[in-house]
């Protein structure tokens, strides 16, 4: 026999139903089973709020009864064929006229025991077996529903429900020999005391009656049917890298289970872990998965570390004191007072002086537990033998979960170390009497840092957490968030890299989250900018420098000269940049100088391929032909796609400025056009890439000749708005210059363009910008549209290394920016 357990999600809807009917199906051709079922997904958590709103007197619970009854009708009739359902609806509509009639009792009584809420919520798993044994029987597969209740059989102790073993497993027993079906549909959850009356099992419920009829019944396995592929190495909501656990023993899973890992509840499958059951925890969704097999002698892998789980809203109790010393019997009072509490310890250590005592225990018993002790040591706190007790909250458990702690040489020192390396402070040590666990108490907003670091430190060492600042959200930083965003799965399959956008900032406000913040889509992301931090005066460098996270890059995608100028800063508080923005690069020798020596000696990375053309490898090329022993002698580009446009697609025909206000409106200038066509970016790029090439230069070193009049740049008003008619009539009046040199260079089969030139051919170098005209010799004789391109002359290839292609444009330069980044 086979006893196969389905959780609430498993059951949640039409669609997962037919999954588990197929699934039960495939087991049905292998052995007799038994199905046992949680209610449908937030049926339980509804039927607590229904019978909490009727003790409250609030009418409302009548509404919310009939809500819930409408959801399940609607489930029938989605899941059942109309010939069929007739009989399950009615049954369907008596069970929700029972739960009225008690919810009812329950509003005009103004009482609501124990034994009355457990017989409201008891309707959730009746319900749900009942429509799964309709649609059996539609599909006339044969089997019998039976009421759990009949073989369950619970006593009250200290206000909780414990089951009586020896008669439940009697009744089980029994039951089983007397009955030949091959398929039985149990509720789970639910079950009956020694009057009768319905009573549940808690927590873990659904699993413990499975557990139950498995020993019962004695199978030979119990599967626990989930949303989840199995057991994992950490949560993968936190650690993404989490792969699954294949095989693992009964103590190792409840350790797991105890400190965090939600697939199996502890006390639930107690049953089976002593009668030597194995449990198999599979994905209702993915029911080829193998899950995870939990007995008693699983096969050895090659390590014995097999997870970290973790607990959160735990609190630190701290019991001090000179008179603890030498005095035997204050470790016995404080545990008899908070068991006499129902406190549960979680976690104990002890100064070897006995000076001191920590106790992890659940954040909402910590008022309860030191009104209690303060109580109980009042006397000897009077006397100040003993400080009144300490209670701090915020703290999370991490426990890493292996067979034989004990004797893995170094495990523990692996674990505090990488969480050193993270700068997470550990609050306090342990390790499981049973040799199963090392555990660390470290605060909650840590917590997840610190999973991912121990994860990395034993389980996935191929993948590589990245942590990104983005400076700005305009048209290039909302591309490159929507690239991490669409790659995010192929980087870290392929590439072993994981990126987490941790902050985010505009000139006004910035969000910040050391986990990660929600990636969505552009009207989510400005939302979250909108109600963030403000960032007037560049805090979001200062709260980003002091969370101090390992693998940190900072991106600048602004064209703001005060960020670019506090680079040395994060490169002092470990922090590598990547950069499009050009202003760094481009300031006088002496600071371009100070960035790479800083960067060097704080042992980070500076990276700003898209300073110049995009993601076009211009200054890649370079720096390859000058670490190769090549010298070059000429470099020759056009790294404005604007003013390519303009001069690529000027012809006399139109005036230049009429071709200026089209491109404007075609989005290719920006929004002020002045800044395209004073060549300062032109500039910028040209000093960026000449030092790049070895030049120490500084920018009054460039003939630097412009093609329009300083007067026709130069603002008037303030802004471009209140500029533009003195900016186009201006222009206007030069287009018999530029007319006359476009007719000029036509005349003699040449072409315009705005050029930037190293010439090293000669006895000193020469540095122009200008308007120049080149032959169809030239490769840029036919560069057209907006594309840059630069010509790379050396004695290696005399002919020129030629570059071209977009060197503009939102995404090419955000895949720029992710491949400086994931250099």
């Amino acid at each position: 026999m086979q006893v196969m357990k389905f959780g609430g999600s498993s059951v949640a809807n039409a669609k997962n139903i037919n999954k588990v009917i197929a699934i039960v199906k495939e087991a049905l051709k292998k052995d007799k089973t038994v199905v046992v079922s949680s209610a449908i997904s937030g049926c339980t958590d509804e039927l607590i709020a229904i019978g909490k709103e009727a003790l409250s007197q609030n009418e409302n619970y009548t509404v919310r009864i009939d809500q819930l009854e409408l959801r399940h009708i609607s489930l029938i009739e989605e899941l059942i064929p109309a010939e069929d359902y007739t009989s399950i609806k009615q049954e369907c509509k008596e069970l929700f006229n029972k739960l009225r009639e008690i919810c009812k009792g329950v509003f005009l009584l103004k009482e609501l025991s124990n034994l009355s809420l457990d017989h409201i919520v008891s309707f959730g798993e009746i319900l749900s077996t009942k429509i799964i044994s309709a649609k059996l029987k539609s599909l006339n597969i044969s089997h019998i529903w039976k009421d759990s209740r009949e073989l369950v059989t619970t006593e009250p102790v200290n206000g909780k429900n414990i089951v009586i073993q020896d008669l439940t497993n009697w009744k089980i027993k029994e039951f089983f020999e007397q009955s030949n079906h091959k398929l039985y549909i149990m509720p789970g959850f639910i079950a009956m005391d020694e009057k009768g009356r319905t009573t549940t099992l808690g927590r873990g419920g659904s699993d413990y009656t499975a557990s139950l009829i498995a020993v019962g019944a004695q199978a030979r396995i119990l599967e626990i049917w989930t949303d989840v592929c199995g057991m994992m190495t950490a949560d993968p909501r936190v650690v993404p890298q989490a792969h699954p656990i294949r095989n693992i023993s009964y103590k190792e899973a409840l350790e797991l289970s105890h400190f965090g890992a939600k697939v199996v509840y502890p006390p639930t499958i107690q049953p089976v872990v002593k009668q030597g059951i194995p449990i198999y925890v599979k994905n209702t969704f993915e029911p080829l998965d193998p899950g995870t097999l939990i007995e008693r002698n699983p096969p050895e892998g090659h390590s014995k570390i097999k997870g970290i789980s973790s607990s959160n809203k735990i609190a630190l109790l701290s019991m001090e004191g000179s008179g603890m010393v030498g005095i035997p019997g204050y470790s016995s009072r404080l545990f008899d007072t908070l068991t006499k509490n129902n406190v549960n310890i979680i976690l104990i250590t002890q100064a070897s002086s006995v000076h001191t005592m920590c106790i992890a225990i659940d954040e909402a018993d910590a008022d309860k537990a030191k009104k209690a002790t303060d109580e109980l040591f009042a006397y000897e706190i009077s006397l100040g033998k003993v400080d009144p007790l300490r209670v701090e909250k915020g703290f999370s458990i991490i426990s890493l979960v292996g067979d034989d702690m004990k004797n893995q040489s170094g495990a523990s020192g692996k674990m505090f170390e990488a969480l050193g390396r993270e700068g997470i402070n550990i609050r306090a040590i342990a390790q499981g009497s049973s040799e199963k666990n090392v555990s660390a108490v470290v605060q909650t907003e840590h917590v997840h840092e610190a999973i991912r670091a121990i994860h990395k430190e034993f389980f996935g060492g191929n993948c590589k957490r990245i942590n990104l600042f983005i400076a700005g959200y305009g048209t290039v930083s909302k591309a490159l968030v929507e690239i991490i965003r669409e790659k995010k799965e192929y980087l870290a399959r392929t590439l072993g890299k994981e990126l987490v956008v941790c902050g985010l900032c505009n000139s006004k406000n910035y969000v910040i989250n050391k986990n990660g913040i929600q990636l969505g889509d552009q009207q989510q992301m400005l939302a979250q900018l909108g109600s963030g931090e403000s960032n007037v005066a560049n805090e979001y460098i200062d709260a980003l420098s002091e969370l101090k996270l390992s693998d940190a890059i900072f991106v600048d995608c602004t064209a703001n000269k005060g960020i670019a100028s506090l680079y040395t800063d994060l490169f002092r508080n470990k922090i590598s940049v990547v950069a499009c923005n050009k202003i760094a690069n481009s300031l006088n020798y002496d600071s371009y100088k100070e960035l790479f020596s800083c960067a060097l000696e704080e042992g980070v990375s500076y990276r700003y391929e898209t300073t110049v053309c995009a993601a076009m490898p211009v200054l890649a090329m370079i720096r390859q032909i000058m670490n190769s022993g090549d010298k070059i002698l000429k470099i020759e580009g056009i790294v404005s796609g604007t003013l390519n446009y303009l001069f690529s697609t000027y012809n006399a025909q139109k005036s230049f400025a009429q071709l200026v206000k089209e491109a404007k409106e075609l989005g290719y200038t920006e929004p002020d056009p002045r800044l395209d066509l004073s060549g300062t970016d032109v500039l910028r790029k040209f000093i960026i890439s000449a030092r790049e090439a070895g030049e120490e230069l500084e920018s009054s070193q460039i003939n630097f000749k412009g093609f329009v009049p300083d007067s026709v740049l130069a603002p008037q008003g303030a802004t471009f708005a209140d500029d533009q008619e003195y900016f186009y009539n201006a222009l206007e009046a030069e287009e018999p210059v530029l007319k006359a040199a476009y007719e000029n260079a036509a005349s003699n089969g040449k072409k315009l363009r705005f050029m930037a030139i190293l010439d090293k051919s000669g006895e000193t170098p020469e540095y122009r910008i200008a308007l120049t005209e080149v032959d169809s010799s030239h490769p840029f004789y036919s560069l057209e549209g907006s594309d840059n391109a630069m010509v790379i002359t050396t004695e290696y290839y005399p002919q020129g290394v030629v570059i071209k292609g977009a060197g503009a444009g939102a995404r090419q330069t955000a895949s720029g920016l992710l491949n400086d980044i994931l250099k």
